[in-house]
């Protein structure tokens, strides 16, 4: 009779170990690797993103954010009616908070070797979210409600498409996508608050 194989507990835990991570890139190898094609400047041989791309894909969040500023600043000076100040107020945080979000994507396109294009010609057709001034003040906060909800959509898919190639990247957009969430939030309580009947998720 065959006698059954005798397991070896040093074999059985070499198995079933999980395989080691790569070494880190030698100081040495990092060094030489950081004196060539200066010209590049961050895009060092570790960033395996395709820059271009980011670039194109940046100039229309870049687009979309100008698109908002000017949305929101319109609203803030042009809004009417009762209890209008209070929501002015927030029109204008959040014009400058989309300012804000507009400054750091045209200095990482800048980081990356590009140039942010801040030209109004063409930045309706480049911004995911569109300029609508509304004839009142509930159809400002709809419209404001809108746009939000459009450039929360398109960055949560573009951090999805980044992953791990740019995290630079990635992390930035994951923190305008913070905001932008709140400012979701604040327009639909002004419109709930405006209208009275709370819009149910669809």
């Amino acid at each position: 009779m065959t006698q059954p194989a005798r397991i070896d507990a040093k074999t059985t835990a070499r198995t079933d170990a999980k395989p080691k991570k790569p070494f880190l890139t030698d100081v040495k190898t990092l060094r030489e690797r950081a004196r060539r094609h200066l010209e590049t400047g961050n895009l060092t041989a570790s960033y395996v993103g395709d820059a271009a791309k980011t670039i194109e894909i940046l100039q229309s969040v870049l687009a979309t954010e100008i698109v908002c500023v000017l949305r929101y600043t319109m609203h803030a000076i042009s809004a009417t009616g009762i209890s209008s100040d209070s929501v002015k107020k927030e029109f204008s945080e959040h014009a400058r908070e989309e300012q804000e979000h507009a400054m750091e994507v045209a200095e990482r396109i800048n980081q990356l070797g590009g140039k942010p294009n801040f030209n109004p010609e063409g930045l309706l057709s480049r911004s995911a979210s569109q300029y609508a001034e509304g004839e009142n003040l509930v159809d400002m906060i709809r419209e404001n409600l809108i746009a939000e909800r459009i450039a929360v959509d398109h960055y949560r898919e573009l951090i999805r498409w980044f992953g791990d190639d740019d995290p630079a990247t990635r992390v930035m957009l994951q923190g305008i996508l913070r905001v932008e969430e709140e400012h979701v939030n604040d327009m639909h309580d002004l419109l709930v608050a405006h209208e009275g009947t709370p819009m149910l998720p669809k």
